[in-house]
């Protein structure tokens, strides 16, 4: 079904077909008695699925369980919703679920469960092996001769007469295309279960065929299916190496890191998905930005969306506010206020003083605070004189080391008078009560995703949280996409990784053109990245993605410019390129802007061109048929087909000499780079002449 629809809508369909495949059942009843071994819950069963083969679906029945001698796999159902493993029961008592556990006649069945989900991890091995998510391998347990609709973790149960629209209702996930190949696929591994009975009784167990399929030409027709595809189906199928690492077992924290568009967040989802599908526990998925967990929570519902329930997807500070008040910890977080005192801090010590000596703006020495004073958790001078300054590439003397801790305790000083507190302040309390009193009950995992744009404090408020067990902490993310000035190391945090980490090379994202473009912006700036530091920021990436198209339009004045730009959006609605199913054409579009102040400016111009426009802070992933409008920094971790970003270059022209001129430039390119990176198809880049 596609993307976006009500659920209205989707239930109207779903009832049309059933009733359509319900006209199909006398034919298919006699089709179904070619298993004439089969018993006759399993005849009904799937004389049943046999309706859905009308329509795209492929059913394989009484196939081989591999890895065992005899055991046999009921049902394979393969259709637009995913892969089915079916399990018939023909039960004398009435199945339910009581307290997460299967019953019937008063007794726990819970091998039952357990049997079918060891024929799903099967499965789930097989399909990993050309790039299927486990997400689409569905376990499911088919009653005959009763009503029900139920889930046991991972696994449905569902009546014979409610498993046809129980299946049709599910997410469109698969091709046509996809269906057929994935389905011949599964038929080898597989194979039909057949015996011959030899004289004095012995069963003569027929060898599986040998393997003719071509798992080459199944991951082609996934990536296929994927470059240009809704999301369900990139969503469906990864490369069989991130499968891997969705898949792996980490033996404490882990990291998977890489440059932009490798699918870093589709692997994280997934792996959220995995572990909320192996266990019980709680899941938190945490990420900087505010309006990331919005997005990533509705990608995730329409992922996996019986497990939404068990993974909880937060900024960092909303969970620490969150988590502060649960405690009865008081925090008055007043970011204006905060703004305010540091305002009057610098106009009373900083200002005069030899810091103006090495930048004269303050906004520098704030970040200073921000990030590496109060961001690093230091809390003496001693401390602060010996710290490396990660990411702050310009050099201080001891006197400017000085003076800046004076400025930061006169800040804290008109702080705590005007009884506010700032971001900082709000993960530092939460890492003291957490620290106090441990989680209870604790997360099963905790995955972050852009870490490098997170603190160290934040990183060790998220360690503390996770700790050091088993697949307990990952950490996602890239140092030449950090957005935000400052940095640290993981050492810095405690976190030793010895090896538990991957690379991700190949770029799924953006078209190969956009690709080289983005490069050429940070390929001479070396960056910090959460390991290390990295000397040159040119990288070998493959790209999956030929073509694209990017668009230089070069104005003579902001008055032309934003003609210019207001007449392409226009061009891109009328030519009705847009959404891939998703929406109409401006679905897919996005113009990013450098500053609130620019959002502001070409929210009016759009608005008066009759655009329609949505602010990224109120986007939560959902097809919308608006122009998303934000800055660099909203961006993050998101993607579109069309990508406008005006006056691209305003900031990113040669600048005056010095190390905090050089060292802004280097962010305002990293920050280019980023939103840059964030176009499938096409790149707009507006300039006005010098």
């Amino acid at each position: 079904m596609a993307a976006g629809d009500s659920a209205g809508a989707r239930g109207r369909r779903a009832r049309e077909q059933a009733l359509e495949l319900a006209r199909r059942s006398r034919e298919a009843w006699e089709l179904a008695g070619r298993w004439e071994a089969a018993a006759e819950a399993e005849r009904q069963v799937a004389a049943t699925l046999l309706t859905l083969t009308g329509t795209g679906w492929r059913l394989l029945v009484d196939r081989r369980w591999p890895g065992t001698r005899t055991a046999n796999v009921d049902m394979i159902l393969v259709g637009p919703g995913g892969v089915f493993v079916i399990d018939v029961k023909r039960w004398r008592d009435r199945p339910g679920v009581e307290n997460g556990h299967l019953v019937a006649g008063g007794e726990r069945r819970d091998a039952e469960v357990a049997r079918v989900l060891a024929m799903a991890r099967t499965a789930d091995e097989k399909v990993a092996e050309f790039g299927m998510s486990p997400v689409a391998v569905r376990p499911v347990i088919v009653f005959a001769g009763h009503r029900l609709d139920e889930r046991i973790g991972r696994v449905r149960l569902v009546g014979h007469p409610d498993v046809v629209h129980a299946l049709v209702a599910e997410p469109r996930r698969l091709t046509a295309r996809m269906v057929k190949v994935v389905s011949e696929y599964l038929e080898e591994a597989f194979p039909a279960y057949e015996v011959t009975v030899l004289k004095g009784g012995s069963v003569d167990e027929r060898p599986e065929a040998t393997a003719l399929f071509d798992v080459a030409e199944v991951e082609k027709a996934a990536l296929d299916s994927v470059l240009h595809a809704p999301i369900e189906r990139w969503m469906t199928f990864l490369h069989p190496d991130q499968v891997a690492v969705v898949r792996r077992d980490w033996g404490g924290p882990a990291r998977i890191s890489g440059p932009a568009g490798t699918g870093k967040t589709v692997v994280a989802l997934h792996r959220a998905a995995h572990l909320a599908a192996r266990g019980s526990g709680r899941v938190l998925y945490v990420t900087f930005a505010n309006n990331l967990p919005r997005v990533q929570g509705q990608l995730f519902r329409r992922l996996a969306g019986h497990f939404a329930d068990r993974v909880e997807f937060r900024s960092l500070h909303g969970w620490a506010q969150a988590f502060l008040t649960e405690r009865g910890v008081p925090v008055n977080l007043n970011s204006r206020r905060a703004k305010d005192a540091f305002s009057h801090a610098w106009m009373r010590v900083g200002r005069d003083s030899v810091l103006v000596d090495v930048e004269p703006t303050p906004g520098y020495w704030q970040e200073e605070i921000d990030y590496v004073i109060k961001g690093r958790g230091i809390t003496s001078l001693e401390e602060y004189r010996e710290v490396a300054r990660h990411g702050r590439r310009t050099a201080l003397q001891t006197a400017h080391r000085e003076a800046a801790w004076l400025l930061y305790e006169e800040y804290e000083l008109l702080r705590k008078q005007r009884g506010v507190a700032d971001f900082n302040d709000v993960l530092l309390a939460a890492l003291d009560e957490l620290r106090e009193r441990p989680a209870d009950p604790p997360y099963a995992a905790v995955i972050v995703d852009e870490v490098q744009d997170l603190t160290l404090v934040g990183v060790r408020l998220l360690h503390a949280l996770a700790g050091d067990g088993p697949n307990g902490l990952l950490l996602i993310g890239d140092g030449q996409q950090a957005v935000y000035p400052g940095g640290f190391r993981l050492a810095d945090a405690g976190i030793a990784l010895k090896g538990r980490g991957t690379v991700l090379r190949t770029n799924y994202r953006n078209a190969a053109a956009i690709l080289d473009e983005a490069m050429e912006v940070v390929s001479e700036d070396p960056f910090d990245d959460l390991e290390g530091p990295s000397p040159n920021g040119r990288r070998t990436v493959d790209t999956a993605y030929d073509g694209g198209q990017v668009i230089r339009a070069v104005a003579a004045d902001a008055a032309e410019h934003d003609r210019i730009l207001v007449a392409a959006l226009r061009q891109l609605r009328e030519d009705g390129d847009g959404g891939d199913g998703e929406g109409g054409a401006l679905a897919g579009a996005a113009v990013l802007c450098r500053s609130i102040r620019e959002i502001e400016h070409y929210h009016r111009v759009l608005t008066r061109a009759g655009l329609p426009v949505l602010r990224l802070e109120n986007y939560d992933g959902r097809p919308v048929e608006a122009i998303k409008i934000g800055t660099y920094h909203r961006a993050k971790g998101l993607e579109f087909k069309h990508v406008y970003l005006p006056r691209h270059d305003a900031e990113i022209r040669p600048s005056a000499d010095g190390d905090p001129a050089r060292e802004r430039a280097e962010l305002a390119r990293r920050q280019l780079f980023v939103a840059m990176t964030r176009a499938r198809d096409l790149l707009w880049l507006g300039s006005v002449r010098r």
